[in-house]
C-alpha cells in the first residue's frame, strides 16, 4: 500500500511517501515561502525520486484541520486534485492527530498544540500505545486556562507537539509555578518534544492515514471539507456586521 500524504497547516510545508506502514521518503520545507508556490513541486519531486507515477499510488492523504485555513485549502486542494487525476481514493486526517505520531513512543499523554490566538490553541490530546496513537480528547479550540484545567486529571509526563507547543508549555509552567508559590506542591512534569519533531510533517499525516486504511476508512475527495473547529476572522467579521445591521 503506497499512501501520498500533504501537510501545509501551518508555517512549514511537506510531502511523504508511506510504503505498507514504512515511510519511503519526505520532503520538508521551512522557509516561509507560500505552499501554493512549493506544495506540488515538493510532491512531485519526491515522486520523481523515487521512480513512482501518481497512478500507481493507492491513496493520497492530507492534514485536513484545524489549522492555518489558506494552508489547509492549499493541501486539501493539492491531494483533491491527483486524487481526481489519477481516480484515488483520499484519507483526510486530523492535523493534530497527525501530528502526535512524532512522539508515538515517549511515555506519557501526547498534547497536540496549535496557535489559534486570542489565548487559544487548537488542541486534542493523544497516547502512544504499542505503536499507535489511542485518542484521548477530541479536536477542539480551547483557551490555555481551560486546558490547564484538563491536564490536570493527570498524573504522568506531558509531552507538547505542534507549532504551539512552546506557547502551551510556557503559560502551564508559568501558571504551575505560581500555584507551586502559594500551595507548596511540586511542579507537574510538562515537557516539550525535541524541535525536529515538534513541527507538523507529512510522515505523520501518512502514518494516521495509514492506519485509517487498514480500518477500511477512506472518502471521496469531491465530498471532503476541511475541518477548521471555528469560522474564520472574516466570517466572524461578517456575522458582527450582520448582528449590528439586524439590531442584536
Amino acid at each position: 500500500m503506497r499512501i501520498l500524504a500533504f501537510e501545509s497547516s501551518a508555517k512549514a510545508a511537506s510531502a511523504a511517501l508511506l510504503t505498507d506502514g514504512v515511510l519511503t521518503a519526505e520532503s520538508y520545507q521551512n522557509d516561509g515561502q507560500t505552499h501554493s508556490r512549493t506544495m506540488m513541486k515538493l510532491a512531485e519531486d519526491l515522486l520523481n525520486t523515487c521512480g513512482l507515477s501518481p497512478a500507481e499510488l493507492d491513496f493520497a492523504a492530507w492534514a485536513n484541520g484545524p489549522g492555518s485555513f489558506t494552508g489547509v485549502r492549499i493541501g486539501a486542494a493539492a491531494a483533491k486534485g491527483l486524487c481526481w487525476g489519477a481516480e484515488l481514493p483520499c484519507i483526510p486526517v486530523s492535523t493534530l492527530e497527525a501530528m502526535a505520531w512524532n512522539g508515538v513512543n515517549l511515555e506519557g499523554v501526547i498534547c497536540s498544540c496549535m496557535d489559534a490566538r486570542r489565548s487559544q490553541v487548537y488542541n486534542a490530546l493523544f497516547r502512544g500505545e504499542n505503536g499507535k496513537i489511542v485518542r484521548l480528547r477530541p479536536d477542539r479550540a480551547i483557551s490555555l486556562k481551560e486546558l490547564a484545567a484538563d491536564l490536570q486529571g493527570f498524573s504522568e509526563p506531558i509531552w507538547f507537539v505542534g507549532d504551539g507547543a512552546a506557547l502551551a508549555w510556557g503559560y502551564l509552567n508559568e501558571t504551575e509555578a505560581q500555584s507551586d508559590v502559594a500551595c507548596g506542591v511540586s511542579q507537574r512534569p510538562y515537557r516539550l518534544v525535541a524541535e525536529h519533531l515538534r513541527q507538523q510533517r507529512a510522515s505523520g499525516v501518512a502514518l494516521a492515514a495509514y492506519q485509517a486504511a487498514l480500518q477500511g476508512v477512506q472518502a471521496n475527495a469531491g465530498t471532503v471539507t476541511p475541518n477548521y473547529l471555528r469560522l474564520s476572522q472574516a466570517e466572524r467579521e461578517r456575522l458582527e456586521r450582520d448582528k449590528v445591521q439586524k439590531g442584536d
